[in-house]
């Protein structure tokens, strides 16, 4: 049976060709789509981590969830103490400090509500690959006032470097303080949001304009995105049932975490798509074929062979038409994939984002198999209803074909 139906794709090559371009164009597209979404997920991934959020953060308990009404009472007080403990753990690259604080920038003529950082220049400058300098340069550990502005905030004050600018915070005792800081960049990040109210000011600088020597969080970057699980047990682990809050960074960004929701449906619904088109333009091939092949059919049931036999010839047939269209469409689109990312897909800023990126077409194993299974699932589907009417011919008319 199985080497009969192999004979018989071959018998109408015009017919042939016609059922495995259809399949392979459906394959392909699946590949094609797939590894442009995966690319999607990857780089707003890398762009999320490396703009400011870290592979996870380490907080005090009830920091997160009460912390923006009274972030003082948050405080990690002895950060180098668990930073020691961190640093001799697998994959860990880096652990850095923040302190966080709110309150009003000033350029001599206007103030500007903003959010501030006070950040280690150097550590921050290995984790930061994905910030865009857009003047001036990053800080540095020599920058004792120094301050680098979001792109949005040096719009809004009419600020370049070299320009001044003096920040005004309550202390968590609840005296204001200030302090005048010389611009030294501007950047951008993935957020653009954040860079319309963001300044970012050297640690030891945030805590004498909060008058404490504590921070909020500590950012841990790691060698390698795909070890963040497993790191993030083994710190709560070292860190053992002391009050301190560990979140991976998928916990930390909302924005990325619907972004790939979103885009898994569509990306679903695509597949289903795919799947009925591929289904009805083999349906409408092998219609044809089972007309054209009505007598053959009678013979094969005159000389013995069982309606069920005719039933599976039928659906054998397209088994293997769609095999050889899902391993031809998988190679074709693995090719097609190389050829795009050599070249790039040029893309605009994503919404709330300032930064255009160049995508890719990733080939992603998952998707190569799903985009077969696909093919193969589609010409089998579209071989039932024929392949029953087949084996439902009476035998006296399907020989009257063959007149």
């Amino acid at each position: 049976m199985l080497k009969l139906a192999f004979r018989n794709i071959f018998r109408n090559r015009s017919r042939t060709l016609l059922t495995l371009a259809a399949i392979i164009t459906g394959v392909t597209a699946i590949i094609l789509s797939g590894g442009f979404v995966e690319d999607t997920f990857i780089q707003l991934r890398e762009s999320t981590i490396h703009s400011r959020i870290g592979h996870l953060q380490i907080f005090r308990q009830g920091y997160l969830e009460y912390g923006q009404r009274d972030p003082s009472r948050y405080l990690i007080s002895d950060p180098k103490q668990v930073i020691d403990r961190l640093r001799p753990i697998p994959d860990v690259k880096e652990v850095m400090a923040r302190l966080n604080f709110s309150g009003l920038a000033n350029n001599g003529q206007a103030d500007l509500p903003i959010i501030g950082e006070g950040v280690e220049p150097d550590k921050e400058a290995r984790l930061g690959t994905a910030a865009t300098l857009v003047a001036g340069r990053a800080l540095t550990g020599t920058d004792a006032f120094g301050v680098t502005i979001g792109e949005g905030v040096a719009t809004a004050l009419q600020l370049q470097p070299g320009s001044y600018l003096t920040l005004m915070v309550s202390t968590p005792e609840g005296a204001l303080n200030t302090l005048e800081f010389e611009v030294v960049g501007v950047f951008r990040t993935f957020s653009k949001d954040y860079d319309d109210r963001a300044v970012r000011i050297p640690l030891a600088a945030a805590q004498e304009l909060l008058s404490t020597t504590s921070v909020h969080s500590l950012v841990v970057l790691l060698d390698d995105t795909g070890a963040t699980d497993s790191v993030t047990s083994t710190v709560k682990g070292t860190l053992g049932r002391q009050s301190y809050e560990v979140k991976p960074w998928h916990e930390l960004a909302d924005f990325y975490n619907k972004t790939v929701a979103l885009y898994k449906r569509q990306f679903g619904a695509l597949q289903f798509i795919i799947l009925v088109m591929l289904a009805l333009s083999v349906a409408s091939t092998i219609n044809m074929a089972i007309f054209e092949r009505t007598g053959e059919f009678g013979t094969l049931l005159a000389i013995g062979l069982r309606r069920l036999q005719i039933f599976k010839l039928v659906l054998l047939e397209n088994i293997l038409l769609g095999c050889v269209g899902g391993m031809l469409g998988v190679s074709v689109g693995v090719i097609l994939a190389a050829i795009i990312s050599g070249i790039g897909i040029p893309m605009p800023p994503p919404p709330g984002s300032n930064i255009g990126y160049i995508a890719y077409v990733r080939v992603v194993p998952s998707v190569l198999i799903a985009a077969a299974v696909i093919g193969v699932l589609a010409a089998s589907m579209a071989a039932i209803l024929p392949g029953r009417r087949a084996s439902q011919l009476p035998v006296v008319e399907a020989l009257r074909h063959n007149i």
